[in-house]
């Protein structure tokens, strides 16, 4: 298209040039009156299409820059005419990244000091890190001789948080009591475990204030708190590549008919992707919010792309900082999840509780997380079944090599209710607590 308004623009040009120039062998005025009149087309098409593409102002509202698979992402557009002259027409061509995000939009007819506004909803079926923008502006006037584009360089980020279940109970083993040594480390939640006394700072809750030492020193004074001696739980998605099966895509798959709508225009409820990659981060995604919400201190523990490692700690912000790591942690790590828990062994003192979702046929894990127990640790193991997502093996054996050491472990296969299956007990040898 650009290459045939040039071929157009160019041919009027040769043209007014050829008038002219027969202008002046013949000086006939008809060929000089054609040559003026071309050279003014050329002109005002210059001077419109200019016009068109200035004095525009465009305004970009997204609702919210946190956003979660299988729920929507809303933008607001807004194109504004800030000068007395109407155009004609303009193209909104937004080249964000976040996928079936299709916020590009025609204005025709937009009036002098005029505004129109568009809205886009968009249902967010991947997670990951998205840009929005950048955004460029394109015009034209009436006869497509001059088309002028503007881009409009600054954008934005959206983090695509991954999809989470309700979890109602979750069997955790008793082997070693919840409780032990207190943690020696500072916290800003107020627990059982006062530590210390220090001078007041602006934003302490007054309920930490201890009051006799304030009256005695005539200062305020606070208390200080250590961790809660009950156990920490690390959850660990096993992220190498080579534990992981997706289906894979037919490259020939039909298109569709005619009058049928395309595939991201369905309204269809929204389906979990059929890949390990995707179940492990789900599940591991629900497990920090279930034990999150139950006020334990949960960290974890990733080596995908990169190597991720969040502390244990409580609340809300917890949440957010695992549920952001998980987003953009992909199934490309090179290090067996049995490597990965032994390399970063001294993050789990004596009584942690370790959750790993894995996807692993290897026969050596049995052995490595009954390893882990000997240690004192609490080991729970979620596995996700590959040979139900098309792979060659299946993660049976280990299940059974699992059970029959007496450890905690769930199976998980493609299609599963989540919540169905994490929620229901487990039988062992040996006894769990429900948490």
């Amino acid at each position: 298209m650009l290459k045939l308004r040039q071929q157009r623009r160019t041919a009027v040009i040769l043209l007014a040039l050829v008038a002219l120039v027969s202008g002046l062998i013949t000086g006939r005025d008809i060929l000089f009156n054609l040559a003026y009149l071309l050279g003014l087309l050329l002109i005002i098409s210059f001077a419109w299409a200019w016009v068109n593409i200035n004095w525009v102002h465009l305004s970009r509202v997204t609702r919210t820059r946190r956003a979660q698979v299988g729920r929507p992402l809303e933008e607001r557009f807004t194109v504004r005419n800030t000068s007395r002259i109407p155009k004609l027409w303009l193209e909104v061509r937004d080249f964000a990244t976040l996928p079936s995000h299709f916020s590009s939009h025609v204005i025709n007819g937009l009036g002098s000091r005029g505004t129109q506004s568009w809205r886009v909803t968009t249902i967010c079926r991947q997670r990951g890190r998205y840009q929005l923008g950048p955004i460029r502006l394109k015009s034209s006037d009436p006869f497509g001789l001059f088309p002028m584009q503007r881009d409009l360089v600054p954008t934005t980020n959206v983090v695509i948080y991954p999809l989470t279940f309700e979890i109602h109970q979750f069997a955790l083993p008793l082997g070693v009591l919840p409780g032990g040594d207190a943690l020696r480390r500072r916290t800003h939640y107020i627990t059982t475990n006062a530590s210390g006394v220090r001078d007041y700072a602006p934003g302490d809750s007054f309920s930490r204030i201890h009051w006799r030492s304030t009256a005695r020193r005539e200062r305020l004074i606070v208390k200080e708190f250590e961790l809660d001696p009950l156990a920490d739980i690390w959850i660990v998605p096993d992220m190498a590549v080579f534990s992981h099966v997706a289906p894979r895509q037919d490259a020939f798959a039909p298109l569709p008919g005619k009058g049928e709508l395309p595939e991201w225009m369905r309204l269809e409820e929204f389906k979990l992707p059929a890949t390990t990659e995707e179940y492990t981060v789900t599940i591991a995604a629900s497990l920090a919010q279930y034990f999150l919400r139950h006020d334990r201190a949960v960290g974890m523990l990733g080596y995908g792309q990169t190597n991720e490692v969040v502390q244990p700690d409580r609340g809300e912000r917890q949440m957010n900082r695992i549920l952001e790591t998980l987003s953009v942690l992909r199934a490309e790590g090179e290090v067996p999840i049995a490597d990965v828990l032994h390399a970063e062994s001294h993050l789990f003192p004596r009584g942690t509780t370790v959750i790993v979702v894995t996807p692993t046929t290897r026969e050596s894990w049995p052995t490595a997380a009954r390893q882990l127990a000997r240690r004192g640790l609490r080991v729970v193991t979620v596995l996700v079944n590959p040979a139900s997502f098309g792979g060659s093996q299946s993660t049976d054996k280990v299940y059974m090599m699992l059970q029959a050491s007496g450890m905690v472990v769930y199976m998980v296969n493609a299609g599963d209710d989540l919540t169905a299956v994490l929620s229901h007990s487990v039988k062992r040898a040996g006894h769990v607590t429900m948490v």
